[in-house]
Parts: C-alpha cells; structure tokens; sequence
C-alpha cells in the first residue's frame, strides 16, 4: 500500500507562513550538543554542491522553491560574481533544521583555486558529504578536498553519488572510481538507484532516476514528475503479492534486493560482534536478512562510519530533487556530534573558547568573523581575548548566518557555527577566549589554525596614480584578512600580490575594484618560483642581541640545514619545508602550536620568516629541512626574543650556503578529448615541456594506487542497474569514442590553456588541472627565470 510522505512535501503545499516559521527555527541555537551536526559538501567542480543545498534548503522548508546555478538564483551562491560565472567562489553557511536534528552546513567552493575555502571549513566540520558526479566518477579535485578533511581528521564521511539522470551516468562506475583511486576500501552501498518503475526503459537504455531502495530501512522512495515523493515499506518476502504492488514482476532491480542486503549486513557485521551474533543465529536462507530491523542496523552502522571503518554511500539527483530525504536522513543518523569527536579539553560548560574559522567583509555589517564554539557558551556583548595576537576584542552582535542574510541571536551554544560583528583584529585561524576566564592557560594555548595552501602565481599591482597608492594597499590588506590564500609584498618597490591560479587572480582583481573601490591596473602574470640548497650546512651556537625594556638581552642559537631527502616530506605550513627540533622530531608551524609562548614555536616563528624571502634570488624557499640543534635564552628574558634570533641566524647560514637550485610549480592536467585530437593534444604538452603519464581513462596506474575491497562483501552493483551507462571497461564510465590524457606541465606554460585547448580540439576538449608540488628546473631554465626576475 501506498504511503505518501506528507512531512516531505510541505515545501510544495505549504503557505508562506510555515516557510517563514521554518526560517526562525532554524534561525535560533539550539542548546543540544547530540543533536548538532557541523558538515561540509566538497567535491570536485560542477559536481552539484550548491544544487543539492538548495535541495536541502528546499525540502526542509526554509525556501519555497529551489533556486539553480544557471540563472543565478541560489542562496549561497550569492557574490555577483559567483552569480556570473555560475560557480561557488566562497564557502557559505547555513543552519538548516531537520527533525530532531540542526545541521550547520557549509556549501564549498570545488575550483581548484579556492582550496583555501574548503581547508578553512575542514577544519570546524565534524563530518561530510561529498559528493560524485555518476557520469564522470572520481576527478581531481575530489581527491583534493578528500586529502583536506583527512588532514583536519574529518574521517566521518558520506558519499553521495549524484546526477543519476544524466545520459553515461553509472553509479557501478562510481562505486568502483572510489576504490580504484585508494578513497576508501570499504564503500557500503546504502541505496540503489531505480531508473524507472517501467522495465522497458532499462531495455531502451532510458537515462533517468525515479526511486530509490533504502537497503538499511527496507524502504522504496519514489518521486513523481511534479517532485512528490512516497514511501513504500518493502515486504519481508520478495516472492508475494505485495512487492508487486510497488514494482512490476519483470522489474531488473529485484534480483539484487537480497544480494545488497545479505552484503550490507556481513560487511557491517565484520566490525560488529553483537550484529555478527544476530545473523549467525538466523537460518542459512538469504531471505532471512530481510527479518533484520532499522534499529538493530543504524547503531552499528553510525559507529563504523565514526570510525572511518566504512564508507556510507547514497544516490540520487540533486537538480531532481531525488534522494536528498534520504540524505539528510542519513547526516542526522550517521554523521558525528560536536560530543562524538570533543577532545579531552572540550566541555560544554568550559571555559569559553572559539575558533575563527573565516573572516569576510560586508559593506553594511563591516568585519563578520565566522566561529565555531568549541568549549562553553558565547553570549551577546562578550569581551574575547585572541590569544594568537594577544589582543582584546569587544563584540557587538551575535549572529546566525542564512548565506548573505543574517540573524541576531543572543548566544552561540557549545557545538555551534555563528559570525560575530565587531571584532577588528581577529584573523582566520585564530583562537578566542573569555576575558573572564583568561588566565595563563588561555593566553598561551590555541586551538589548531588553518594550514594555508603554498601561491602558484603572482600579478604585479600599479595603481593609478601616487594618491592611491596608500587606498590600494589597506584595500589588499583588507582582502588577505578576508582569504588568507592572498599574500602581498614589495620587491623593489613594486606590489605584487600571489595567489592560488589564474582564475583566483581574476577574482581578487574583481573584488579590488568593486568590494574596496580600488583604482589599479594589473601587470602581467608569472608563476610563483622557490629556492632550494644545494648542500648541507650548520653553525656553531651564534649570538644575537637586542634591547628589550631598556635592557640588552642576548641569545644563543644552534641550526643546521639540509635539502630534504627523497623520502622526507615538507609540512604545508612551512611552505614544503620541515623544521625538526635537536631529536628530529617535527616541529608544529607557529599559527597551529597550542602554546604561542613556547620556545620551539618562536623559534619556529622566526626560521619560517627567513625561510620567506632567499638572501639571493627574494624568492621563498621550499624542500629545506632545518634542525634547532639547540640554543640558550636568559631566564627572564620573553620567549618571543627567539624568533628574532632565529630568523638572523637563519638568514646568516643561507648567505653562507649560496644560491640554490630553482624549483617551478607544476600541475597534474586531465584532459578528455575525441580521438582525432589525441596527437595534436600531446604534441602540445611536450613541446610546453611537459610529460604524459597515461592514455587511459582514470587508470588505477594514473590514480597512484589500487584500491583493495573485498569481494566477498563488498557488493558492486550489476551494470544494468544504471541502463544509459556506457559499455566499458574503466572505473569511470567515460565514452569509448573519447580518450582521456593524463599529464603534468610547468604551470608558467599552461596559463593560456583553456584557449589552445579549445583550438587543438575544434572545440570539443575539456581539461582540469590540481596543483603538482614545485621540480627543479634545468639550469639553462634557471638562467631564463632569474633573468624574468631580474636577478641574473
């Protein structure tokens, strides 16, 4: 029997009252930490973050009618030029309530050049979707944002397989994309799509998604052409009238409703005793698993997946609307509370701290510091104390953002996502504190900051005239407040200003002119170059003076550098450098040390500025392993003398060891083009100097690893379950008639590729490129770059 899932479809028949109701509930903090949950939607780009947000904002009531990315109309897409171009330049967040449940989502940008958005988000989220297109399987960027929440230790994650409607889309290729580029081992399949309730379309191979199986909860959800959706309870006997009730005798999808199932639960009986137990004791007969109960199910579940033990996957379309009940459901149920992952210093009536997460300007509200409470309870008109600057901040409002709009609230609850106003100082990555509660604890412990993604290129800065000059700077000083990815300096009395890739430039020059009313032109683009060594150095324990309260105070430090090993790896926050202390142990960055007085942080502090600018070439150095083999402070003398005194030495061993060797960035190119192409296309790449790895489609050899799963257990799905996917072979799914190019390239050679692209393609090619890490160039291409620097 039919059962209408009316909860469901109060965004189509409700009034606007219940809209406006909805949008005050979600609106306030909620005081139940266990029901909270902090998540992030990554994913490559155009993969359908911002359209499956909407969907959610839909179905949850909190709009009347989805808005879409092409005539730009969502709500967290709101920037002009987001709007514009049709992609998410930021990340935007929004309290979303569903059920029992209040969701802070926050939709990400999946452009490679706004990787900053997405390590900012990583680091206050819990849990997250990400999300796949079904069509293309796993893409580069996919495998970016995967690595930023497993660096942030963002294991609790959902999958979401999306665009199940498009022609080519194949949620078996998806499944096996996951596994053959090492994302996770064990991917359960939560769902199975249904492309139609008519078995003759999947014998005319109609794309298409109607449905869905919930194998947990033994449910069949069904979605009709106007976007109704109903909930059918599937029998415990697929061999009585009652399934043919809700699908024909010949449907293709009812062999495999057992089989998914009988996978489902042995593979999550693996990491479960008391599951494992249940299903021993029932009779040999496959059927018998259909007795399991949802209740018995979803606890062991919900703790495989928050021990990164399993990885929950689910299907559908965002743009349809299909699947995203069933989504949020799965969030609520699955995902981690702030109390499923608190550490040990986390308490929900601690003393008050805070992380500044993201920091944005708004022409009406002035600074928005975005925050996420970590210990105790925010109240209105709080004095904070930042304990990374050392400076006392007063706020004004409290905030709950709804994407551009806002409202004010009086207090943000442990666990909770909020922006404060009023705040001047406070950057991303720092920490608050109760001035109250300040004591030495919390003026000398932060919480873990952001890890800034290394510059791949720069633009130099002219402004019109002398008069601007000063307007122009605090305008680039203002930006880099609100995306730390931006950095600035003066090289001979010229501005330049680096950034993450063209397109961020693009952006940044977009938001000059128009957020800060900047009056400048642009000078051409150039890649971002390092310096390396070329052999090992140390020193004896220097001195070095300075004057602190009138008082001359003198240290000794010890150092001793190296180019890193082919087995060593340098730490993002160091710029690809590593610095170890005397036992080899790494040494934490300045911003993300707990403890901002600590003698090894101002050391650190110190090596990383000296480490910015090379004596030789003013280029920064990467790849250098820097050991504190020791050093001696006065007893009374402040711990921050050591950063200067780290930075002097540092710069006296790098005059002494002499110019390096030249480090290019490089880039990691997917190109998809038709087969006549394929010639023109490498010969391209080599003649920019740069090499193909393989011609396959997404290989395993390309993905730099082979998935393992187990067979016995893992269920794929057959290929007849996605009907319109093409016939082939590879874990994606893509076209027998196109080939797909993988490749790396200097990237000062490809900064005009859309364009040659275009043309060696008549048009057809595509391409996306993720950053490659910097190589060392030949010496005849060391002389040409100092000779573009000026330096030769």
């Amino acid at each position: 029997m039919l059962r209408p899932y009316y909860a469901l479809r109060c965004n189509r028949i409700a009034p606007q009252n219940l809209v406006r109701w909805a949008r005050g509930f979600a609106s306030e903090p909620h005081d139940e930490p266990s029901n909270i949950r902090n998540m992030a939607l990554v994913a490559h780009i155009d993969s359908g973050k911002t359209t499956l947000t909407e969907s959610i904002l839909h179905k949850s009531c909190y709009i009347s009618a989805p808005g879409s990315v092409d005539t730009g109309s969502t709500i967290t897409d709101f920037l002009p030029a987001e709007r514009e171009r049709g992609i998410t330049i930021q990340s935007a967040s929004v309290p979303v309530k569903w059920k029992h449940w209040s969701f802070n989502l926050i939709d990400t940008p999946g452009h490679a050049d706004f990787g900053m958005e997405v390590e900012s988000a990583s680091r206050v989220v819990d849990g997250a979707v990400v999300l796949i297109d079904s069509v293309e399987g796993v893409e580069a960027q996919t495998k970016a944002v995967w690595g930023q929440l497993s660096r942030y230790e963002v294991t609790s994650r959902l999958v979401f397989v999306n665009k199940l409607d498009r022609a080519g889309a194949s949620f078996r290729a998806s499944l096996l994309s996951l596994i053959a580029h090492g994302l996770h081992s064990n991917p359960l399949a939560i769902t199975l799509p249904i492309a139609s309730m008519k078995p003759g379309d999947y014998a005319r191979a109609e794309p298409g998604i109607v449905g869905l199986v919930d194998l947990v909860k033994w449910q069949l959800w069904e979605w009709t052409v106007d976007g109704e959706c109903r909930n059918h309870s599937l029998p415990l006997s697929l061999d009585t009238a009652d399934l043919l009730r809700i699908l024909p005798k010949e449907h293709p999808i009812i062999p495999h409703l057992i089989p998914a199932r009988v996978a489902l639960l042995e593979n999550l009986a693996m990491y479960s005793e008391e599951l494992m137990d249940k299903l021993l004791a029932l009779p040999s007969e496959p059927s018998y698993y259909l007795q399991i109960q949802p209740q018995d199910i979803i606890p062991h579940l919900r703790r495989a997946t928050l021990g990164n033990q399993v990885l929950p996957v689910l299907c559908g379309s965002a743009l349809e609307g299909i699947g995203t009940e069933v989504i949020m459901d799965y969030v609520g149920e699955l995902l981690p509370s702030p109390l499923d992952v608190r550490m040990d210093d986390e308490n929900v009536n601690g003393p008050l701290r805070l992380l500044a997460w993201k920091v944005a300007w708004d022409q009406r509200k002035g600074w928005m510091t975005f925050v996420r409470v970590y210990s105790g309870c925010l109240r209105s008109q709080s004095v904070l104390f930042n304990v990374n600057t050392g400076q006392k901040e007063k706020l004004s409002k409290l905030l709950l953002l709804y994407a551009s709009e806002a409202q004010e609230v009086d207090y943000l609850p442990y666990g909770s996502v909020g922006v404060l106003l009023g705040l001047r100082f406070t950057r991303t990555g720092d920490t608050l504190v109760s001035v109250r509660g300040q004591g030495k604890l919390a003026t000398t412990h932060s919480a873990r900051g952001v890890v800034l993604p290394p510059a791949v290129m720069s633009v130099s800065v002219i402004p019109n005239s002398h008069s601007d000059l000063e307007p122009v700077q605090e305008a680039i000083q203002a930006l880099i407040r609100t995306d730390p990815s931006v950095r600035m300096d003066v090289q001979d009395g010229q501005i330049l200003v680096h950034a993450l890739g063209a397109l961020h430039l693009e952006i940044i020059e977009g938001r000059l002119r128009h957020e800060w009313r900047a009056n400048f032109e642009f000078g051409k683009r150039q890649v971002n170059y390092r310096e390396s060594l070329n052999s090992n150095m140390s020193s004896d324990l220097q001195e070095w003076s300075t004057e602190v309260a009138g008082k001359v105070v003198t240290a000794k430090i010890s150092l001793s550098i190296s180019p890193l090993a082919a087995s060593e790896r340098g730490d993002p926050a160091f710029e690809g450098n590593l610095v170890v202390d005397n036992k080899g142990k790494p040494v934490i960055a300045p911003d993300a040390s707990l403890d901002q007085l600590h003698p090894l942080t101002n050391l650190a502090r110190g090596i990383s500025s000296a480490l910015s600018s090379s004596p030789h070439t003013l280029l920064p150095y990467s790849h250098v392993k820097v050991q504190i083999i020791g050093f001696n402070l006065p007893r009374d003398a402040p711990p921050s003398v050591l950063a200067g005194a780290s930075s002097a030495v540092m710069r006296n061993i790098l005059k002494r060891a002499g110019m390096g060797p030249i480090l290019e960035p490089y880039i990691k190119l997917r190109i998809s083009i038709h087969e006549d192409s394929i010639g023109k296309v490498i010969r391209d790449i080599m003649d920019s100097g740069g090499e193909v790895l393989d011609l396959a489609s997404d290989t395993v050899a390309v993905s730099g690893g082979k998935g393992q799963w187990k067979v016995e257990t893992t269920y794929i799905p057959p290929v007849e379950l996605s009907p319109s996917s093409t016939p082939s072979d590879d874990v994606t799914g893509t076209p027998r008639s196109k080939r797909t190019i993988h490749a790396v390239a200097p990237l000062s050679q490809m900064l005009d590729y859309s364009t040659r692209l275009r043309a060696l393609s008549a048009g057809h090619g595509t391409f996306d490129m993720t950053n490659a890490g910097f190589r060392e160039v030949s010496e005849s291409r060391k002389m040409a770059i100092l000779r573009e620097l000026g330096r030769a």
